[in-house]
């Protein structure tokens, strides 16, 4: 049984397509990307299994709970950190996480309770009033809440947006270790690199479509391949040779009119790209051969779908 499986959702908000048809599964145990830029629609997908939001056509099932039918289930097996500090002003820290158990139908869950805030560095704060906690205490304290019901299924939408380094880091090996016990992390965010070091596949939309699903590791070899930087000599000629024009990569930007990024899918390509170089009467004074990652995917994908 899939984690989750949301298939051919539609959503509209008047004349703006938010969701045009996205389909996709994540398996149990998956730490699973959800990538796009703003206005992707990857809020709205969130909103939707949260049963904050209703699909206009589709269905969206968590751990094979139809989140409208079958609600109380669906959410039961979800925990969601919202992207917002939504927080109230009038409870400590432990209160806020009883009541948010309580939501639940848990009582006296104080040990799992003590747990999560002391692998969050909470536990100093417990007794501290909300609106008394930093930003990064508050964000805390939204992952904790989302975690007080023990859900298989665990959604962080844009987590670490605005906190520092140590949160980061207090918070990545809490939820590694929640994923290495059977939970499935689904991950939105920014921060690509993230994204590449945690999630073993990812999916990446735009504009309320699905442009890509795979492993990791497969979209950074399938679709960008490596990139091949070289620096022309003044002495020569410092312009590329019109064949290789299809092959510079448009979103580098360099401060150096003589330095060129070139795309390259397969390694037998780098001689025949110099050779081209000297035959057009440039020099190289410089060469690199960098290893492509999970942004110049994305970014390849985006400029691919405007």
């Amino acid at each position: 049984m899939a984690a989750l499986q949301i298939t051919d959702v539609h959503k509209r908000y008047g004349s703006l397509q938010a969701l045009g048809g996205v389909s996709f599964t994540v398996e149990e145990g998956e730490f699973f990307g959800l990538l796009g830029p703003n206005g992707a629609g990857k809020t709205t997908l969130i909103s939707i299994l949260a049963g904050l939001s209703r699909a206009d056509s589709g269905t969206v099932k968590i751990q094979g709970y139809d989140v409208v039918s079958q609600y109380r289930d669906a959410r039961g097996h979800l925990g969601v950190v919202p992207q917002e500090l939504v927080f109230d002003p009038f409870f400590t820290v432990r209160e806020t996480l009883r009541m948010q158990s309580g939501y639940f139908g848990i009582r006296r869950n104080d040990d799992w309770i003590d747990e999560i805030m002391a692998n969050l560095d909470l536990t100093n704060k417990a007794d501290t009033n909300m609106r008394a906690l930093s930003g990064g205490m508050k964000r805390r304290v939204l992952v904790a809440q989302a975690l007080v019901h023990k859900p298989p299924v665990i959604v962080l939408d844009e987590p670490t947006a605005g906190v520092d380094v140590e949160l980061r880091q207090t918070l990545w090996k809490f939820i590694s270790r929640l994923n290495r016990e059977g939970h499935t992390i689904i991950l939105t965010t920014h921060y690509l690199e993230e994204a590449q070091a945690l999630c073993s596949r990812i999916a990446m939309m735009k504009l309320g479509k699905l442009l890509a699903l795979d492993k990791t590791s497969d979209l950074i070899n399938r679709i960008s391949g490596s990139q091949l930087r070289v620096t022309l000599a003044a002495t020569g000629e410092t312009r590329l040779p019109a064949s290789l024009l299809p092959n510079v990569v448009s979103h580098e930007t360099v401060a150096d009119p003589r330095q060129h990024v070139l795309r390259v899918t397969d390694f037998n390509q780098v001689e025949t790209m110099l050779a081209a170089i000297r035959e057009a009467g440039g020099k190289i004074e410089d060469m690199q051969l960098l290893q492509a990652d999970l942004e110049d995917v994305f970014l390849q994908m985006m400029e691919g779908h405007k």
